[in-house]
This record gives C-alpha cells, structure tokens and sequence, in this order.
C-alpha cells in the first residue's frame, strides 16, 4: 500500500473535455497526448494509457491500429475476423498485449509499461472480456482472456502489469528513488 492518498477522478467529471485524437504511430505517443492534453484542460495530474495486441507472425501488427485493424468502422469481431485470416497457415502464434500509461504533472511525463505474453489461437472461446480476449491465451495458461474470471484476468494483463509498475515506481518515489522510466 502507498504511504500516501490518491483521490481518482473519471473523465466524466469533465463533459467539455474532447475526445483525443489518437493519430500517433505508437503506443507511447498515444499515451503521452491523451495525457498530456487532458493533463492542460484539467490542471490535474493526469493518467492515459494505450494498448495494442503485437503478433510476431504479423511483424507486430495490429499494434498501434488494434482497435481499427480492420478498418476506422470495423468492430471487435470484424477485427478478429481478420487476425485469424492474416494468420491462416501461421505456425508462430506468438503474440503479446502491450500497455503503456502515460502519468502527465506539472513536472514532467512519466510513462509504465505492461506486458502479456501468449498466443493467438485457431478460433474463438469464451463470452468474457472485449476485442480480441476471445483469441488471446496468455503464456502459462489454457483459458483466453475472455474465458477466465475478470479479477483473474486483471492480476496478470498487460493493463494490470503497467498499474503495477507505476504503483512501484511511486512507492520508490515516496522513499527518496526516481521513477524507473520517463518520457520527455
């Protein structure tokens, strides 16, 4: 536990706040402008993240265009629909999700890194979750994301991980230490 509080507030808070416009060609850089240009409407520190599935067979795609992989319009299940083509006859199904929290102040742009092995597999299992947790099986495990328990899912997703790297680094912070990772 941090020896010190953190009140979150909800985006809601803040109805004029506009949609960010995630045109960067990373993950970082989405991160750091969401949350930097919230962090300037706000005056709060402000967190952001970004995610991306990142499939070795794909050279890493769909990566930063996870969400419009298959198109601005498309949806989670053309998005799928489309992996599961591009990997049609693929032997390496290696895949990872890959989180990155931005943590905008007043003093600086901190980003965390989370990381989820696994591997993409041949067809669809499971009801839970969101976007392509019904292909993702992570490393260690015989469910997909979409078929285990959400707090399950959350101790070890790339999302989580990220959480925890940034919890870490404040706790460090609280005892004289430097974040670990920063951004400029």
């Amino acid at each position: 536990m941090a020896p010190f509080k953190v009140e979150l507030i909800s985006l809601d808070a803040f109805p004029d706040a506009p949609d960010v416009d995630e045109d960067r060609h990373t993950l970082e850089g989405n991160a750091i402008k969401k949350a930097c240009e919230l962090h300037i409407l706000t005056g709060l520190p402000t967190l952001a993240d970004d995610t991306g599935l990142e499939v070795m067979a794909l050279d890493g795609a769909p990566g930063v265009r996870s969400a419009r992989f298959a198109g601005e319009e498309a949806d989670d299940a053309a998005n799928r629909t489309l992996l599961l083509e591009r990997l049609q006859g693929a032997d390496d199904r290696r895949a990872r999700f890959r989180t990155i929290i931005a943590l905008c102040t007043a003093t600086g742009t901190h980003t965390f890194e989370g990381i989820c092995p696994g591997t993409i597999i041949r067809e669809e299992r499971g009801g839970h979750g969101f976007g392509y947790d019904p292909l993702f099986q992570p490393e260690g495990h015989d469910l997909t994301f979409a078929e285990m328990a959400e707090q399950v899912k959350n101790a070890i997703s790339h999302r989580g991980r990220a959480l925890q790297t940034l919890a870490r680094t404040f706790d460090l912070a609280m005892l004289g230490s430097a974040p670990s990772e920063s951004a400029p």
